[in-house]
């Protein structure tokens, strides 16, 4: 665990430049930027409840599947929202991040709105989350933040889990969606350009 906190640290220095420019690019408000690391309290019990929802899983698997140890919100007003998100996450593709994962909830009938994406650093190899909100989404994400903890809890009983789903799905259905945002989708993945110089006919002997 110590290990990959420390991995993590060392490649967000490298990866927030990347993600602080695209929001500038896209006119992004860069939400919650002190908390870009993931705390080693909540990677503990991340992977706890890896380990405990799917017996005989190792530790260092659900590391490997953790992808917000490092994690940013990028935020733009509903009119802006649709243009700013292709413009950042272009932006991020362009410059060598693999994208992933790309969730995108905007078309949903109840539960959370936004997109979550996940994209791989280039040289690092690190995995990190940029969340994409609006000022609306992004209050009611934080509105139903511990009702969605409680609801995970393992010991939780079904009917006031059912109880806390409904009470999340209110407070999301009061969310604009923005103008085209159900129909965002991840960008196209870069395929390096070939090599001009293999194109070159041998020399003469």
């Amino acid at each position: 665990m110590d290990a990959f906190v420390l991995r993590a640290r060392r490649a967000e220095r490298a990866i927030s430049p990347g993600v602080r420019a695209a929001a500038r690019i896209s006119h992004a408000g860069l939400i919650g930027f002190d908390q870009r690391l993931k705390s080693p309290d909540s990677l503990k019990r991340k992977v706890a409840t890896s380990m405990q929802e799917s017996p005989g899983r190792s530790v260092d698997t659900s590391l490997g599947m953790i992808n917000d140890a490092v994690r940013f919100t990028l935020q733009w007003p509903a009119d802006q929202y649709s243009q700013g998100v292709q413009t950042a996450a272009g932006l991020l593709s362009a410059w060598g991040n693999d994208s992933t994962r790309w969730a995108n909830t905007w078309n949903r009938t109840a539960g959370y709105k936004a997109i979550n994406s996940a994209w791989r650093a280039p040289r690092s190899h690190q995995l990190f989350e940029v969340q994409f909100h609006t000022p609306e989404s992004k209050a009611a994400q934080l509105e139903t933040h511990k009702l969605y903890e409680e609801q995970r809890l393992p010991g939780t009983p079904i009917e006031r889990v059912h109880e806390l789903q409904a009470q999340q799905n209110a407070i999301f259905a009061a969310v604009p969606v923005p103008p085209g945002a159900e129909r965002l989708t991840a960008p196209a993945r870069r395929i390096p350009a070939p090599d001009p110089a293999r194109r070159l006919p041998a020399p003469a002997a």
